[in-house]
């Protein structure tokens, strides 16, 4: 079976590594806000540019806590990328404020052209998604807020050392917001995440409002959270962090042969947008007949694909009190019948590679 994503691949690689610094970190005796997170908040901060790095429990305590310290909430408007992950969403509406689905372009990440005219009096801010491995056009973004004076907050859970324009993704906005969900590029093991800024003052804020709002222990300054990065989570993902490079050039190169050697007309492969690069965080195919078709066909044959995603947020369930319908996002509709995730992940064998192409070549959709 080739699956979707095969985690144990990656550790496999460095296995040794991740053990001996499991066990420093056990023997040590300090597992809460020690030498560790802060060693990693340092590389996580140099490794992407930011001045400032702030470790937290989870990717979507990233995105709620950013705009809670923005100070947007009930009554706010921030714009986002219909086609987004629902987390993306959950971070916007966790804090009252509402949002404002803009569709996706044909990098499948937010159409900037289409952002101005999503903007009304209540907008507070953009949340620009770098779905997928690749980056928003965060040139037009950043003008665009600018001129309305908007705060700009990146989401880059997919997107782990990529770049727009030679700049790495997550230090143009106020904020750069990371999850390192198992199966991200960096991934931990176990929930994990954190923020990056060139701001000291909300980085400081940060730092309180994750600990109980607490600066000096029983000194409340707000009422705050408990979203601490562990020590062996960051320990782990110091260790990763240490190959992150190794991991993208890799899967650029399963990219690279996924590109030069899939030649089924009906399957339309992914664009990197110019300016850009992309960290192959999924390879997402749109197939725009018959796309459950070729799940099943991969399927028969032992390969895995994943649906990335299938329900666009303004249908979700859980937004029905939004008042969306369908036919309200046509674009970000027709993506979430269409798009498929192919096996993408370190460590895959080129004779495994070899069997997913000849099998999506092979299909004739009948």
């Amino acid at each position: 079976m080739i699956m979707p994503n095969n985690l144990g691949r990656q550790y496999e690689l460095h296995a040794d590594e991740y053990k001996k610094k499991a066990c420093e970190i056990l023997d040590s005796g300090w597992y809460i806000l020690g030498k560790e997170v802060e060693l990693f908040e340092k590389e996580w901060a140099d490794y992407v540019g930011a001045k400032y790095c702030v470790g937290l429990a989870s990717g979507l305590d990233a995105l709620w806590i950013s705009f809670r310290l923005l100070n947007i909430g009930k009554g706010d408007e921030v714009i986002v990328c219909a086609n987004a992950y629902i987390a993306c969403v959950m971070g916007i509406t966790i804090n009252g404020a509402t949002p404002v689905f803009v569709e996706p372009d044909q990098y499948d990440n937010i159409d900037a052209d289409k952002i101005e005219a999503a903007i009304s009096d209540n907008t507070k801010a953009i949340l620009a998604v770098h779905l997928y491995g690749q980056a928003c056009d965060m040139t037009k973004i950043m003008s665009i807020a600018k001129k309305y004076n908007l705060k700009v907050v990146e989401d880059c859970a997919q997107s782990h050392g990529n770049h727009w324009q030679g700049q790495t993704v997550g230090t143009f906005g106020d904020i750069g917001c990371f999850s390192f969900y198992p199966s991200k590029g960096c991934g931990a093991f176990g929930d994990a995440g954190c923020i990056v800024t060139d701001n000291s003052e909300l980085a400081n804020q940060f730092k309180i409002f994750r600990n109980y709002g607490s600066e000096k222990r029983y000194h409340n300054k707000m009422v705050g959270s408990n979203s601490r990065l562990d020590e062996l989570q960051a320990g782990l993902l110091r260790v990763k962090l240490s190959h992150i490079d190794d991991f993208n050039e890799e899967r650029n190169r399963l990219a690279e042969e996924y590109d030069s050697k899939i030649s089924n007309p009906l399957v339309i492969k992914p664009q990197v947008r110019p300016g850009a690069d992309s960290t192959w965080h999924q390879y997402v195919v749109h197939v725009p007949e018959n796309r459950d078709k070729l799940m099943e066909y991969l399927k028969e044959r032992e390969i895995g694909t994943l649906i990335h995603y299938p329900i666009p947020p303004h249908l979700s369930e859980a937004y029905a009190y939004l008042g969306h319908k369908v036919g309200d996002y046509p674009i970000a509709e027709k993506y979430a019948n269409e798009v498929l995730s192919l096996p993408m992940y370190n460590g895959m064998t080129s004779e495994e590679q070899k069997i997913v192409i000849e099998a999506i070549n092979g299909f004739t959709g009948d």
